[in-house]
């Protein structure tokens, strides 16, 4: 079929790099190929990118969504891309729009308890910045050390602190984001308080770069707390009973800052990776911290793994052996993914399901012969499942796929939700009316077309 362009390629990238003059252009095969799928993610992307553009300013932004708009031209909004769900990963004939490079800390104030960052600042460095004003940044996903605070901005992550200091969207104040027509608007305040106009800034938080792309974003912190903080493991004879224990300490008001489970099979997995002995104690693991409450805190904590039968509680408040346990969690998916090929879920129940959640992913493990390694952030609900698969078979197994649907429908069934932390992306996009139900997703289709009317912004995101 003949096309009658109106623009060739190379017309297309000139006027690219006027609009953006500051911006790296990158066309040439290799960068294309590198960035088209994210390393941690499932490797589906296809094709190839049109341009992969990393930029530093506010100004090409503007200059590439220009471009985007005047040859409809897809853009993707990607910072250290660590999304697991296809989030920033590359389309065909797509744009990959970088942020990574605008990387600097702003503002860390102690007085209003504020920090001003760009999007692609690691996580960790604004936490070990704002710890040197007896501060520190709540928000702790998996990826600290790697991802940035836009990324976990757009997606709303989580993390083993979220029991106690909330997910990415309660430390999030106000933003500024650069919109698909090229305005760049001021949502929110850094007071701690605000009510005025409707709440566009939590809109943005988690829209996973499909409504703006993000240029600045004020966060809270908190201080450190006074006393110590104690830190430490206990075993249990199955993920059942340590989900009812975890459950009850919730209820007890101790407000623990981290309550971590780890199933028999994960702990074995750890054990390998590690050269520990962890699990020759029982079948299921709780990493457990208590960062305030003292005394008091620890033994009504006791009691509770009493009741539920909870062994060989092993505490301390040793910052050193703390860190220790600590990177058992850290290390959780190296040593999980060195045993195949993988995809890891990221569903998250009300507290009272779940412990039948747990039943549920091991009996569907059972049913369909499926190796699932279940961990996650069992204080707030949220659960990890990591379904394995021989690494000689490059293609998802059809009864890994069968797995991942029963276990979303009956997280549906519990009133849960199948994406807890890890967001939606292309993975998950199709079940979005399964999950949201007609009104709701008619809804979430006129909000991203008041935004973005050319469909330009991170395209089958979020939303299909």
């Amino acid at each position: 079929m003949a096309v009658f362009r109106a623009y060739s390629d190379e017309q297309k990238i000139e006027y690219l790099k006027q609009a953006a003059p500051n911006a790296d252009v990158y066309t040439d095969n290799a960068t294309l190929a590198k960035h088209l799928n994210a390393p941690q993610g499932m490797q589906v992307a296809t094709g190839k990118l049109f341009a992969y553009v990393a930029v530093s300013n506010v100004a090409d932004i503007q200059g590439v969504l220009q471009a985007a708009r005047k040859f409809h031209i897809a853009v993707i909004p990607q910072t250290t891309a660590t999304s697991t769900v296809s989030g920033s990963d590359g389309i065909d004939g797509a744009i990959i729009l970088s942020t990574a490079k605008m990387a600097k800390i702003l503002e860390v104030n102690r007085e209003d308890q504020v920090a001003v960052v760009q999007p692609g600042v690691i996580n960790k460095d604004l936490d070990t910045a704002a710890r040197k004003i007896g501060m520190f940044y709540a928000p702790d996903p998996g990826s600290k050390p790697i991802s940035a605070v836009g990324g976990n901005v757009a997606t709303n992550a989580g993390g083993m602190s979220t029991v106690k200091y909330g997910a990415t969207k309660d430390s999030v104040l106000g933003m500024k984001v650069v919109l698909a027509d090229g305005r760049e608007i001021s949502l929110g305040h850094r007071t701690l308080k605000q009510a005025f106009g409707y709440n566009l800034t939590q809109l943005f938080v988690g829209s996973e770069g499909t409504l703006g792309i993000i240029t600045e974003i004020t966060v809270k912190l908190f201080p450190i707390p006074l006393g110590t903080s104690v830190t430490g493991v206990a075993f249990f004879k199955d993920m059942t009973e340590l989900s009812k224990a975890v459950t009850e300490i919730r209820a007890s008001g101790v407000y623990p800052a981290m309550l971590e489970a780890l199933d028999a099979h994960t702990v074995e997995a750890i054990d390998k990776y590690e050269g520990t002995h962890y699990s020759d104690n029982s079948g299921a693991m709780l990493i457990l911290r208590l960062d305030t409450g003292g005394d008091a805190a620890l033994k009504a904590t006791e009691k509770i793994l009493d009741q539920f039968n909870a062994q060989n509680l092993q505490v301390t408040s040793d910052p050193k052996k703390a860190a220790a346990i600590e990177k058992l969690r850290q290390d959780m998916l190296p040593a999980v993914f060195a045993n195949g090929n993988h995809v890891m879920e990221d569903m998250a129940v009300p507290m009272s399901k779940l412990a039948p959640m747990m039943d549920y992913i091991s009996e569907v493990g059972k049913k369909l012969d499926v190796d699932i390694y279940t961990a996650g952030h069992a204080g707030d609900g949220n659960v990890h499942p990591s379904l394995i698969w021989p690494k000689e078979e490059k293609e998802v197994p059809e009864k890994v796929i069968q797995a991942l649907q029963l276990m979303f429908h009956e997280t549906l069934r519990l009133g849960g939700t199948i994406s807890g932390e890890h967001a939606v992306g292309m993975l998950k996009n199709q079940w979005v009316n399964e999950e949201l139900g007609d009104d709701v997703d008619m809804l979430q289709h006129q909000i991203k077309d008041l935004f973005d009317p050319m469909n330009l912004l991170n395209p089958k995101r979020k939303i299909d």
